[in-house]
């Protein structure tokens, strides 16, 4: 690895802010190509800053065709407002029509860190599904399971586990002869937890985003992976325009398309399924397709890059009916991490950098005045100089969490940098802010709780 390259850590405590680099070294596109329909807090201030194939599930939204949101939890800790910035992007899919799938990773959190399956489900209800309730998810659109208790999650993490090897893990998570074989299984898991509601009887096949802090991005690169390797079909971009759609010929499928035992193949067989490709795509409303099933190609000149997704839905749609596992590579986005109160990275575990959604109010208050300032050492310094609200972590609670008013925050930004607005200022703003904002979770707490088992899948009960 070069000295230049970002390393990402989804276990790490410290991780990179360099996000043009991150965008730049992993693939990632930027929010500012896309049109965002009632842009939330987030999407407007630049803090959902990337995305892998948002496009498709905008589509669908547009569309009026199903889409889903999953995210996950780790029952070992308390919830803090890191957390409660990946529910506000969910709450934000939910309005715009997504199906919410959470996953309790109970198996990890047993495997990783030592709590017993009882003790995870305790935390599970009591700590993360009582906050979502209080946030104001919707328990009728939201299904919340365990992973111990869905078989088909550990299935799919099985059945997909045969098409990595540890040279992928080590390149894409660091993994060396040291590392604990419950870390290597782990992501296997999640595999099947993001893929998984596709399946047909967790709601069929669909786009699915998954909103995450970019340190968890190697999940999502190791699961598009996985589940581009299983399609049947390669849609691809042709020389000079159109799409071009080839078979991906594999030990699972070889016999579907005609491959017989004696290493020859069924002409007519073959042929069926190149009539089945150009019958998908007669469906969706082109005339102009070319199916060329000595050489092994359907062209489609008219079709654009755009129109890939869908013609890729419409053949998983096909795969499946051949017998095939029809997985569509799963949509993200990304969010910049929320700075710790003392400047540092959030954590659970490290109780100084974090507000918990538990605290009561005289501790939120004190945590925050301790809080990393970016005003200067005197008032004298700071009126002539200015201050950083780039660095401020009251600005920064203000703009990630607690102030709706775009142009207030914006007149604060002014009036700290040029010295009009003082640190103690600024942080008794946050400290107004925050109260009332967790004064009122505490009370929507007490009046959501009888919904809490409202938000349980069926095997979660």
């Amino acid at each position: 690895m070069g000295e230049d390259e970002v390393v990402i850590d989804p276990w790490g405590s410290s991780q990179s802010t360099d996000y043009s680099r991150i965008i730049d070294q992993f693939g990632l596109s930027s929010m500012e190509s896309l049109s965002i329909p009632n842009p939330s807090r987030l999407h407007r201030r630049g803090i959902v800053f990337a995305h892998r194939e948002l496009d498709v599930v905008l589509s669908s939204q547009k569309q009026g065709d199903p889409f889903g949101v999953l995210t996950g939890l780790m029952p070992s800790g308390q919830m803090h407002m890191g957390h409660s910035m990946v529910i506000d992007q969910v709450k934000w899919f939910q309005s715009l029509g997504g199906d919410v799938t959470i996953a309790v990773a109970d198996l990890e959190s047993q495997a990783t860190r030592g709590v017993s399956l009882a003790k995870g489900r305790q935390i599970a209800l009591e700590e993360y599904i009582s906050h979502y309730a209080a946030l104001g998810l919707d328990p009728e659109k939201t299904n919340v399971y365990f992973q111990s208790s869905r078989p088909v999650v550990q299935r799919l993490g099985f059945q997909l586990g045969k098409r990595t090897n540890l040279n992928e893990f080590e390149s894409i998570y660091g993994f060396n002869g040291e590392t604990n074989l419950a870390h290597v299984q782990a992501p296997l898991v999640q595999v099947g937890d993001i893929l998984h509601p596709q399946t047909e009887e967790f709601g069929g096949l669909r786009p699915i985003v998954v909103p995450v802090g970019v340190d968890q991005d190697p999940h999502l690169r190791l699961t598009r992976g996985l589940a581009s390797k299983t399609n049947w079909f390669n849609v691809n971009d042709g020389k000079s325009s159109g799409v071009v759609i080839t078979l991906s010929i594999q030990d699972d499928n070889a016999s579907a398309f005609g491959q017989l035992p004696n290493g020859r193949v069924d002409k007519e067989r073959l042929k069926s399924i190149f009539a089945g490709i150009v019958s998908c795509l007669e469906h969706l409303g082109y005339s102009d397709i070319l199916s060329n099933p000595k050489q092994g190609v359907v062209s489609v000149p008219s079709a654009t890059s755009g129109d890939k997704s869908k013609i890729r839905v419409k053949l998983l749609e096909y795969e499946r009916s051949l017998g095939g596992m029809g997985l569509l590579a799963p949509s993200s986005t990304y969010h910049h991490f929320a700075v710790g109160l003392t400047g540092e990275k959030m954590s659970s575990s490290k109780p100084k950098t974090t507000l918990f959604l538990r605290d009561e109010l005289p501790v939120v208050e004190k945590k925050i005045k301790r809080a990393f300032s970016g005003g200067q050492a005197t008032i004298e310094e700071h009126r002539r100089l200015g201050g950083n609200p780039d660095i401020d972590v009251a600005y920064q609670y203000m703009m990630y969490f607690f102030e709706d008013d775009d142009a207030f925050l914006a007149e604060m930004n002014s009036n700290y940098r040029a010295g009009k607005l003082l640190a103690g200022e600024m942080k008794q703003l946050c400290i107004d802010r925050a109260t009332t904002w967790l004064k009122d979770m505490h009370e929507m707490r007490d009046q959501t709780a009888h919904l809490v088992e409202e938000f349980l899948a069926l095997d979660a009960r």
